[in-house]
Parts: C-alpha cells; structure tokens; sequence
C-alpha cells in the first residue's frame, strides 16, 4: 500500500507541474482523462445514479434572481450539495481527496492562497435540451478561485447528445468546447477570465463540481458581506 500511495503521489505531482500549472498560467483552463480510472469512476457514476433516482436532486438555483425570469431559460440543471462524508458517498469522497491533493500541488506556483473550497455539487441535467447560458463563476470577486468539474458521462457523443461546456478565454481569439466525457477533470479559472456555458443536452448528463477558494477575496468578500448587512440593520 505505501508503495500504491507513492505511486499515485508521484503522478498527481507530475500532473500537476507538468500540465496543470503550466496550462492554467497560459490559457486559464485545463483538462485531463482517466484521472480516477474505470473501476473509481464507476464507482463514482453509481453513487450519483443512486442520488438521482432517490430524488435527492433539486432545480439548481439563481443568484440574485430577478421576478419574470424563468429559471429554465438559464439553467436547466438538477443539483444537490455534498461533504463526501456522507453515507452513500465514499467514491465521491475519494475522489475529492485526489482534487485536493492536486490542487494543493499546484498552489506554490499559481500565485493564490488557497485552503478552503465548497461542497462537491452534484449536477444532473436530464437530456431534455437543459442547458446552462453563457455566465461567468465569479463576476463579483465572492473568493472563488479555480473551478474543478468532473464528469460521469459513458459513451457520450456530442454530436448526437450536445452538452458540450463551451469556454470564452477572455482576450482570446476561439473558444474551448469540452466534451463531458466520462473520468474527464476540467479546471479553469472561476473569474471573469472564463465565461463559459453548457450547451443543451439530448441524454442524462453528470457532473460534480467543487470551487477552490482565494483565502484573501474570500475573507475581503465576507467582510463586506457583513458590513452590508450591519448598514442595512442599523438604518431599519
């Protein structure tokens, strides 16, 4: 077991000054295959397949959403949050553990001061031309850093299923389609560096994200969080 352990600490460590930090400096996204391998990432799919079918998922939200906005139009998509500490949820967990070591990896050569993320959202987008619309993670500097977006999707063919996640490198003359192949790892930059959008899906589509924090935005974004809400209780 030691020598499994090295093994996979001397690949997550490859990947991560190789590929990982080179890529994110340069275009600001990121993408690797097989990063758990077949038997994790079924294990994986079946966790969340046991989610979806006990109606665990619900219609993710907006934030700051406005009266007369249909939620559909912009996104379409099933969610529900988890720590990976759950029970029902322990390939979840383990696969959250190897991000996390990727991450904290990649962290002395990004420039950032990250020691926290979200919850593990888990999203379903149920193959009936869902879609998300083109928007950006974090417009408004609320800590999030880099986005992580694993993907659970056997056998998918975007030309016949869509849902491919569109990014638009800001100052950049393309875009990135990614396709949400299954045991793909997607990272990218959560600012407005990476607006982005999940074209419309034809089949049942999985993902779980997890957002990686700026320690110093996020603690500047819950100061004046509080000192928003303190003004608004002192003048009530």
């Amino acid at each position: 077991m030691p020598f499994l352990q090295h093994d996979l600490d001397t690949q997550l460590e490859s990947l991560a000054f190789a590929q990982v930090v080179p890529a994110l400096l340069d275009q600001g996204f990121f993408y690797v295959d097989h990063f758990l391998g077949d038997i994790a990432g079924h294990m994986v799919l079946g966790q969340v397949k046991r989610m979806h079918s006990c109606g665990l998922l619900n219609d993710g939200q907006l934030a700051g959403q406005s009266s007369g906005v249909c939620r559909r139009n912009i996104r379409g998509d099933k969610i529900t949050w988890v720590n990976g500490t759950e029970r029902g949820t322990e390939a979840v967990n383990f696969l959250l553990t190897l991000i996390d070591k990727l991450i904290s990896l990649c962290v002395g050569r990004l420039g950032k001061s990250i020691r926290a993320r979200s919850k593990a959202m888990v999203a379903c987008y149920p193959g009936n031309g869902a879609g998300y619309v083109k928007h950006v993670d974090n417009p408004n500097a609320d800590g999030r850093c880099v986005t992580c977006i694993y993907y659970l999707n056997k056998n998918w063919n975007a030309k016949e299923h869509g849902g491919l996640l569109r990014i638009f490198p800001e100052g950049k003359p393309y875009v990135a389609d990614i396709e949400p192949l299954f045991d793909r790892l997607l990272l990218f930059w959560s600012d407005r560096r990476n607006p982005h959008e999940v074209q419309p899906s034809y089949a049942t589509r999985y993902a779980i994200t997890v957002w990686y924090f700026d320690s110093e935005e996020r603690a500047e974004a819950k100061r004046k969080y509080l000192t928003a809400i303190s003004q608004e209780g002192s003048s009530s």
